[in-house]
């Protein structure tokens, strides 16, 4: 069966044998062709190169039979998008070629098969003198992008077909669950997140969202890239995002003028991911991000973000968003253990041997390296570099002192302890008999004002939140108020020692 493409239409009588009843003659099976051909122009000239590219490119005519023109397209968004907007333009081009067509049928191709399809009767065809009416230019990429696997495809392109061509950032193949290292710090985190990669598409997601939080460098972009790898094995359509690349595709519909397009395609797909999601920024961003969540949720589809904190600590993020995204499953990924880190250290040694044969890490010098950088797993790759290039440039072997030499840069000390304002404002009440509450209201009595400047203080010294970000803990409060705290209890101390130990103290219980 011929399905001529809107931009190149084959019009080989031998293959159009079904664009007209059994009853017509050759002529008749041609002529049909030729009009379809015709219509594509029309409609490349009406709409635009790149409208007609974005919404029409993957449109397909499968036969004209008695008054029904039958079509397909790749997507079921496809079908409702034609159908809302360009049914009775399309009407009008077919009719004004073979007179008798007065309705369509667009159905959804699947690997060889055509879906039944419902005829879309249309009334009075409009004309469209208007250009605000037309839907404008594709956001991500053209909807075809969204079109199922066929048979004779490769499974390598199909896998990252929505997200690469909606303008999802790229997906590093080595970021796989088959290389992922699993310890005690990550092992709930890598079992929801393959609990979730591997559910069927009909299953409704029993962690939605997932929420990964962790620090820089301890593998949850390495977890979250394998969930969209994985996710694509069961069929569904994925796209992973950075926060930037969201923010941009956001910015750039509005700029456009296509941001119901924009929206339209972002929750066409199964499975959302979305990486630093901290880096949000903007009202009507964080709006668009709130309403695309609670679309995708609402439809039982599975969103996965990740951070750098727990939900609860993303101040810049509006309060409806931390609330959608603590509603779901929260994991945290710890620090590396000890024997994670060996076991990490053991893989990068292996796989850097496979091109330097002779690179060999004596077992003290890799138990030296691990107990020595407990940061992140990027600092052990950086140390693996260090150990091969001492070996390949040198040429002698390895020993404790020769590792300790060449990853001297990378051994930090170690970070302190990341105190968070909650606790410094559970501390301070406890250690003046005051609630948590009173800190945060607008109370100006004597007991709960110096406790309260106190804590607006410890937060200032103790973290690296800004004075508005501290203001927006303490009950709203504007940064001036922070700052005059700050300054108000630094003069304090200088000139009262009691107040001085007693500061160095709630230091010490929150910093150990």
């Amino acid at each position: 069966m011929l399905k001529p493409r809107l931009d190149s239409v084959q019009a080989d009588a031998s293959k159009v044998v079904r664009f007209a009843p059994e009853n017509s003659d050759a002529p008749a099976l041609v002529s049909h062709a030729e009009a379809w051909q015709r219509v594509c122009r029309r409609l490349r000239a009406e709409v635009g190169e790149d409208v007609f590219n974005s919404w029409f490119g993957r449109l397909e005519l499968d036969e004209i039979h008695d008054d029904v023109a039958r079509l397909s397209v790749p997507t079921k968004f496809l079908k409702s998008w034609i159908q809302s907007h360009y049914s009775d333009r399309i009407v009008v081009a077919l009719s004004s070629e073979v007179p008798h067509v007065a309705t369509l049928a667009i159905s959804v191709r699947t690997s060889g098969r055509v879906a039944p399809a419902r005829p879309v009767e249309v009334a009075a065809p409009q004309r469209y003198d208007d250009h605000a009416s037309r839907p404008a230019t594709n956001i991500f990429a053209p909807p075809s992008a969204l079109a199922p696997r066929r048979e004779s495809e490769p499974v390598r392109d199909t896998k990252h077909l929505d997200g690469e061509a909606l303008g999802g950032s790229p997906l590093d193949r080595r970021l796989t669950f088959s290389s992922f290292l699993v310890g005690k710090s990550n092992q709930l985190a890598h079992a929801a997140a393959q609990r979730v990669a591997q559910a069927p598409a009909s299953e409704v997601p029993l962690y939605n969202p997932l929420y990964i939080h962790a620090s820089v460098g301890l593998g949850k972009t390495h977890l979250i890239q394998a969930i969209a790898h994985c996710s694509g094995d069961t069929g569904r359509r994925v796209i992973y995002l950075t926060a930037e690349k969201f923010m941009y595709g956001f910015v750039s519909a509005l700029k456009a003028q296509t941001a119901i397009a924009f929206k339209e395609k972002l929750r066409a797909i199964d499975v959302l991911v979305i990486d630093d999601v901290q880096f949000l920024q903007g009202k009507s961003i964080q709006q668009e991000f709130c309403h695309t969540l609670n679309s995708l949720i609402d439809a039982g589809r599975q969103v996965v973000i990740a951070a750098d904190r727990p939900p609860s600590e993303l101040e810049s993020l509006d309060e409806r968003v931390r609330s959608r995204l603590a509603g779901g499953l929260c994991v945290e990924m710890g620090s590396l253990d000890e024997a994670l880190r060996v076991k990490i250290l053991e893989t990068r040694i292996a796989a850097a041997r496979v091109a330097q044969p002779t690179f060999e890490v004596p077992p003290a010098v890799v138990t030296f390296v691990a107990r020595s950088i407990q940061t992140n797993g990027r600092d052990l790759d950086g140390a693996v570099n260090r150990l091969l290039a001492h070996v390949t440039l040198t040429g002698s072997p390895l020993s404790v002192e020769t590792a300790e030499t060449a990853i001297r840069d990378l051994v930090r000390t170690r970070e302190p302890k990341r105190v968070k304002i909650e606790d410094i404002q559970k501390l301070v009440a406890t250690h003046f008999n005051v609630s948590r509450a009173d800190i945060l209201s607008s109370r100006r009595t004597a007991t709960v004002v110096r406790p309260r400047q106190i804590a607006m203080y410890l937060a200032k010294v103790l973290t690296l939140r800004s004075l508005p970000e501290i203001g927006r803990r303490f009950g709203g409060r504007d940064h001036t108020t922070v700052l005059h705290a700050v300054r108000k209890i630094e003069g304090l101390a200088n000139l009262d020692g009691q107040l001085s130990e007693e500061l160095e103290l709630l230091k010490r219980m929150l910093m150990d």
